[in-house]
């Protein structure tokens, strides 16, 4: 077995190691995807350049091409990187300094009620299988929280501006593409503007993300396989790598790219679409000998806007975004797995026997 150091005695780091541990002694197996990781074909992403798109007097042509090139990768990949986005490269290096400083706090004091809101989560406590174990901590933190005197940055008050600049930063470059996307679903460019319905700043979360190097790994998930319950998610990470995502009923890692943010399509985009856009469902698969940082902007309505159609016939009913959430988190709850779109079909798969 892997040489390791067990968490606790005010330690920074969260109890993922007698997690793993207790889960083992339990009978559990390491996930059959992870010992396969040394095969797994390194690809680069679709690369796009939204200088026309962040610019307002952008040559209608080359906004149109980005455009079609961002549907297209948009519905072979679900995934593709984007380069001079607005935000820039001194605003995320001073995030990652400020990420640093946040994960090396002792757990205790990250995970007590109040610290950014009472965002921070770890691995899964309740997991009951490896296959569910995640060798990650994070801050999930609502956009409508950092502004307000009730999210408490504790001794870190350098971060909330930090923060809000990233937010609003990837907020703009998240709205671009989104409104790209959808105009290239419709015919009416008024109605591709006031897309998505729903989100503004008080509605979406920006998810500060550390894996730390994991003594089993690459056996381990850094975060298990998932989809986004989102329009969209704008992804800034390092260059460690360990991203994976689904393409061709295989997987593929992500080959990093150092000026470049990674955008993937959300599961409320793929049924927005009538499944032209894909949400893929990927995966970070942990690191032996490095930690990784990541930072995710999600683009995501109120729990009560509908998530719509670009056009009927539609093959999923009419549910709103707080309704998705809750069926997603009562699946998980019951299954240990998210089942996701498949449950807001109009025809239902039929049950196997």
């Amino acid at each position: 077995m892997p040489a390791f150091a067990e968490s606790g005695g005010g330690g920074a780091e969260p109890p993922l190691v007698e997690s793993y541990l207790d889960l083992l002694r339990r009978g559990g197996i390491a996930p059959a995807e992870g010992r396969a990781a040394a095969a797994v074909e390194e690809r680069e992403l679709p690369l796009i350049d939204l200088e026309c798109l962040m610019t307002p007097t952008g040559d209608e042509a080359r906004r149109a091409a980005c455009a079609g090139a961002m549907a297209r990768a948009a519905s072979e990949w679900g995934f593709f990187q984007v380069t001079n986005h607005g935000v820039g490269g001194a605003l995320l290096e001073r995030l990652r300094a400020e990420q640093a400083r946040l994960f090396r706090l002792p757990f205790e004091t990250k995970s007590r009620a109040g610290l950014l809101n009472g965002s921070y989560r770890w691995g899964a406590p309740t997991a009951t299988s490896l296959r569910h174990l995640s060798w990650s901590e994070a801050f999930h933190v609502p956009l409508a929280s950092i502004s307000g005197s009730a999210c408490d940055f504790g001794e870190l008050g350098s971060l909330r501006g930090v923060m809000q600049e990233v937010a609003d930063a990837m907020s703009r470059v998240a709205k671009a593409v989104a409104v790209a996307l959808a105009g290239s679903l419709m015919q009416a460019a008024e109605e591709a503007e006031a897309f998505p319905a729903g989100c503004d700043e008080t509605t979406c979360f920006l998810r500060l993300n550390r894996y730390p190097a994991c003594p089993f790994a690459p056996d381990t998930f850094g975060l298990v396989p998932h989809t986004d319950s989102d329009f969209l998610t704008v992804l800034c990470q390092d260059q460690v790598g360990g991203l994976q995502l689904m393409k061709d009923a295989r997987w593929v890692a992500v080959k990093p790219h150092p000026d470049a943010l990674i955008v993937n399509i959300g599961d409320l985009f793929q049924a927005w679409s009538n499944n032209r856009y894909k949400s893929v469902e990927h995966k970070v698969v942990a690191n032996a000998k490095a930690e990784r940082f990541s930072a995710a902007y999600f683009l995501c309505p109120s729990y009560h806007a509908p998530v719509g159609t670009c056009g009927e016939p539609s093959p999923y009913r009419t549910f709103t975004f707080g309704e998705y959430r809750r069926k997603v988190q009562e699946d998980v709850k019951r299954t240990g797995r998210k089942i996701g779109l498949p449950n807001f079909l109009k025809q239902q798969p039929p049950q196997p026997q």
